[in-house]
């Protein structure tokens, strides 16, 4: 984040400058349609960023307006208002399988660690030959999807050595509702809202080291945990990408069998695994499904699941029926960026059971940490 956030004084707004993309802005608001292009970690932050994306990038009109319009409209004060920019988000192998529709009038933004990823730079030869906007966002300077993209975004996380990535992951989901912000900046009636992501981005740091000293309690969790076959985790809205990243960490380094699920498809079909042996980690922190999360969690409870329950500071009595579940307890920060403060208890939780399972972290097996073949 360090010199992309501008904190205005009294006369200045609060505003984001990526100078990789300022020049193409205008190209990116007027897009028909933004694509996230991304295997593995990268696909799960496109995933958590997407519906910020989707909020922030409305586009607008200011002035006089015909009022047989209306019912398409939502009026704020003298500026109307259609839904935003529609955004998808695309596992780059499948995209080429399927021979997916791209447009000229597209913008497909592709997300790589490594920057030299096989199947998203074949899915940014396909992009480009179809005519779209490419955009690229890598942590690594001068790798192939640098050069070969319009413009981009530069992580800046460093050098990320284990396979497994962690602070790409968080580094990813923060340039991108970074990039939400600055295509949605000329957008008056989103104002508010944006500036408390900006200060939510700011005070982002203090929360990450709070939630590290959860460090002891996860090493805890881990032992209970060590000789378990299999974990499903539970999550929804900002935090599907949350239940998908942390089961693949609990995958790629313990080498157990995990699953991310959307707790909205709990009942099609997962509920049948649930008894009183499998642990079953669900993700309820504060945001716009939270109620729906404590539902889930008194259906898990009521077919005697063996809940692990993430849930924001103060809300322990609140998910956890008469202390019938784990609790682990975070801290608040805007709802699109919860995601990046929920994920690190299951890196650390992932990490504590590939010790004291005795597998290497760094070196999981029949991994590499740049994929460069299909």
């Amino acid at each position: 984040m360090r010199g992309r956030l501008i904190r205005g004084g009294s006369c200045k707004s609060k505003s984001v400058l990526l100078g990789g993309i300022k020049d193409h802005l205008k190209t990116i608001r007027r897009s028909r349609r933004i694509v996230f292009i991304g295997c593995g970690t990268s696909y799960n932050a496109a995933l958590a960023a997407r519906p910020i994306l989707e909020e922030l990038s409305g586009k607008c009109w200011q002035g006089s307006f015909s009022y047989s319009r209306l019912p398409l409209m939502v009026t704020h004060l003298n500026q109307c208002c259609v839904a935003g920019i529609p955004v998808s988000v695309e596992i780059a192998s499948d995209l080429l399988d399927r021979q997916g529709p791209i447009y000229r009038e597209d913008t497909a933004i592709f997300v790589s660690q490594s920057g030299e990823t096989a199947d998203t730079l074949q899915a940014l030869e396909y992009a480009l030959e179809n005519g779209a906007l490419c955009v690229g966002i890598t942590n690594t300077v001068g790798s192939a999807i640098a050069r070969h993209t319009h413009c981009g975004v530069h992580i800046n996380a460093g050098c990320e050595i284990g396979v497994a990535s962690t602070k790409a992951y968080t580094s990813q989901i923060v340039v991108m509702a970074m990039l939400a912000l600055a295509i949605g900046d000329d957008t008056l009636s989103s104002q508010a809202r944006r500036e408390a992501i900006i200060d939510g981005l700011f005070d982002l740091p203090s929360k990450v080291k709070d939630v590290l000293k959860l460090d002891q309690e996860m090493k805890n969790l881990a032992q209970l945990l060590i000789a378990e076959q299999s974990l499903l985790v539970f999550g929804r809205g900002y935090n599907y990408a949350t239940a998908l990243e942390g089961a693949l960490k609990v995958k790629e380094v313990a080498l157990m069998h995990s699953e991310g699920i959307l707790a909205g498809e709990m009942k099609h079909g997962p509920l049948a695994l649930v008894d009183e042996t499998l642990p079953i980690v669900v993700v309820a922190t504060r945001d716009a499904c939270f109620s729906k999360q404590q539902s889930v969690i008194q259906q898990l409870h009521a077919r005697k699941g063996r809940l692990i329950v993430m849930c924001t500071k103060g809300d322990a009595a609140s998910v956890c029926v008469g202390g019938s579940c784990r609790v682990i307890e975070v801290p608040q920060v805007e709802d699109c960026l919860q995601p990046v403060i929920n994920i690190v208890p299951l890196q650390l939780l992932a990490y504590h059971l590939t010790v004291l399972r005795g597998y290497n972290v760094d070196q999981p097996r029949n991994l590499a940490k740049s994929v460069t073949t299909q």
